[in-house]
């Protein structure tokens, strides 16, 4: 958290705690924020996932965790929106980014590649259309080309940190994640409960938390009777 977002945090919870007296909502916005906004120190992996995006800001964060030399492959995935059919292009930095792209994968293959980052490090997924699809693609990727994978970073969307997580640990149990991720949406765990757009992203990451794992708990749950 940057002092300036800081500030405005406390700044907002102490008008709600002294001018309102609603210290549980406070205690509230916080746990929302504490699970949604997963952030970890990055630390020495096996390789760097890219759950899909239009966003070049979570390329570019995978591409700099690169070159600081924290992990020897990237492995960005997605195809595009099903709801659109195609994909859009980037959603910000357009004059930089200006495509024409086929898939999200190819998209964020661009970025990495104008950010520095070889072309033998990149692998491809570029059929996934959701982050659970996101992840287990990914799977098959890592597997048909033998990677063992003991430990990984996910480069992803701030508010979408939780999910993802989620998401990659059900594809790959075996192994331990570190989340890095990069702002974008001008939603951050500083702000986004004040503006209507922020509040709506993120307690709609929440019902998504909730609504994608009702399988991955029915599975977990007939393994551990057998």
């Amino acid at each position: 958290m940057d002092n300036e977002g800081a500030v405005a945090y406390v700044s907002f919870k102490d008008d709600l705690i002294n001018k309102r007296g609603e210290e549980h909502t406070v205690n509230i916005l916080d746990d929302i924020t504490s699970f949604i906004f997963v952030e970890d120190k990055p630390s020495r992996a096996d390789i760097i996932f890219i759950p899909g995006g239009s966003w070049p800001e979570i390329a570019e964060r995978a591409a700099s965790l690169w070159l600081e030399g924290y992990a020897p492959y990237i492995l960005p995935s997605g195809k595009y929106n099903p709801r659109r059919g195609y994909f859009s292009g980037a959603t910000s930095k357009a004059e930089i980014y200006r495509g024409p792209y086929e898939s999200e994968c190819e998209f964020l293959c661009d970025v990495l590649k104008k950010a520095g980052v070889e072309t033998g490090a990149v692998l491809w997924e570029d059929k996934a259309q959701n982050t659970v699809e996101n992840a287990f693609y990914s799977r098959s990727v890592a597997d048909s080309k033998g990677m063992t994978i003991n430990r990984a970073i996910i480069c992803c969307k701030a508010f979408h940190a939780r999910r993802c997580l989620m998401c990659y640990s059900w594809a790959f149990p075996e192994t331990e994640f570190l989340v890095c991720p990069a702002d974008t949406h001008n939603t951050t765990r500083e702000n986004w409960f004040t503006s209507p757009e922020g509040a709506e992203r993120v307690m709609g990451e929440l019902m998504r938390c909730g609504s994608h794992f009702i399988e991955a708990i029915e599975t977990w749950r007939n393994s551990s009777m057998k």
